[in-house]
C-alpha cells in the first residue's frame, strides 16, 4: 500500500510517490522491497535485515535512517510481531510480511487528520498508536497484583509461582519494550541527517516525554511484581510453620500416652498394677486428664 500525507493519508501508486514532490508513507513485503528499493532513491548502502526482528531500533546511515520495529502483543506479550523501516526527507517505507504496520496505518486513517501534515506527524501518530492504550494496560496489570496479593495473604490457594512469573515476565517484556521506544525517539530527536524540520522535532520531544513517563510506571509496577513471589515465599513458610507446629502438639500431646503404652507393654512377671481390678479404667482415665492438661495448656500458649 503506498499513501500520500496531506490532510490525512491518502492511497496512491508506487510511482506517483516516486516522482511525486510530497512526502509519503509506503507499506510493502520484503519481496516488493527487494524488487523496488531502487526507485525510493534513498542511498541505503547495507541490506537491510528482513529477518523476525527482535528489537525496536533505528539506525542512522549515509543518506538514510533504517531499523526494525519489534511490538508485543498486547494481549500475550510473550510474542511480537514486527517489521523493518527505512525512511529519508521525502517519506517511510515499511517492510512488512505481516499485518502489523497496516493495522496501525488503519488505525490512523480512521482516528487521524491533520491540519498541518508533516512526515514528522505521521511518525508521532504511528509511535502513539504503538502505545495508545498501555497506561491503561499497566492500571490492569497493577490490579492484578493486587488481587494476587488479596488471594495469597487470605490463603485462597489460587494462585500458583506459574501464573506469578507469567505476569512478572510480561510486565518486564513491556518496560524493555519501553526502553528501546525511547532510545529510537531519541535517535528521531536527535536528526543527525537533518530529514526532519527543526519545528517538528517537538514531536519527537513530546513522545519521549510520554514513552519516559510509561517506562517509569512499568518499572513501578514491575517493583510490585518483584515483591509477589517474596510474599508468596513467606506465606508458604508460615503455613508450613503452622503445619510443624501442629504437627509439634499433637505428638507432644500423645507423647506421655505413648510412654505409658510401653512402660506397661513390658513383660515384666510382677507388675502389681495388672492385678488391680480397677486398674484399666484408672489408666483410661489418666490417658482422657493428660489430653485435656496439654491441650488446655497448648491453648492458654495460643500454640494450638
Amino acid at each position: 500500500m503506498y499513501y500520500k500525507i496531506s490532510e490525512t493519508l491518502q492511497e496512491t501508486t508506487l510511482q506517483q510517490i516516486t516522482v511525486g514532490s510530497g512526502q509519503y508513507v509506503a507499506v510493502i513485503s520484503s519481496e516488493e522491497w527487494n524488487c523496488s528499493k531502487e526507485l525510493f532513491e534513498m542511498g541505503i548502502d547495507i541490506d537491510l535485515d528482513l529477518s523476525e526482528p527482535d528489537t525496536t531500533k533505528a539506525e542512522v546511515n549515509y543518506d538514510s535512517l533504517t531499523g526494525t520495529f519489534s511490538i508485543p502483543d498486547r494481549a500475550e506479550m510473550t510474542k511480537n510481531r514486527g517489521f523493518a523501516f527505512a525512511l529519508d526527507e521525502k517519506g517511510i517505507v515499511f517492510i512488512d510480511d505481516g499485518d502489523e504496520a497496516n493495522r496501525l496505518i488503519r488505525e490512523i486513517i480512521r482516528t487521524k487528520k491533520w491540519r498541518f501534515p508533516s512526515l514528522e506527524r505521521f511518525l508521532y501518530d504511528f509511535l502513539e498508536q504503538i502505545v495508545r492504550e498501555d497506561r491503561v494496560l499497566l492500571q490492569n496489570y497493577d490490579k492484578k497484583l493486587d488481587v494476587m496479593e488479596t488471594e495469597i495473604l487470605e490463603d485462597n490457594g489460587g494462585i500458583t509461582f506459574d501464573q506469578i512469573y507469567e505476569l512478572r515476565n510480561a510486565i518486564r517484556n513491556l518496560r524493555v519494550h519501553y526502553e528501546q521506544l525511547l532510545d529510537f525517539s531519541q535517535e528521531l530527536e536527535e536528526n543527525e541527517n537533518n530529514f526532519f524540520i527543526n519545528e517538528n522535532l517537538r514531536y519527537f520531544r513530546l513522545y519521549t516525554s510520554r514513552i519516559e513517563r510509561l517506562r517509569d510506571a512499568a518499572v513501578a509496577v514491575s517493583d510490585h511484581a518483584t515483591q509477589i513471589p517474596e510474599l508468596y515465599k513467606t506465606h508458604l513458610e508460615l503455613r508450613q510453620n503452622r503445619i510443624m507446629t501442629v504437627l509439634t502438639v499433637v505428638t507432644t500431646i500423645f507423647l506421655p500416652l505413648t510412654l505409658i503404652a510401653g512402660w506397661y507393654g513390658m513383660n515384666f512377671l510382677y507388675m502389681p498394677e495388672l492385678a488391680f481390678r480397677w486398674a484399666y479404667p484408672v489408666v483410661i482415665i489418666i490417658s482422657i486428664l493428660i489430653v485435656i492438661i496439654n491441650i488446655t495448656y497448648f491453648r492458654k500458649k495460643k500454640w494450638l
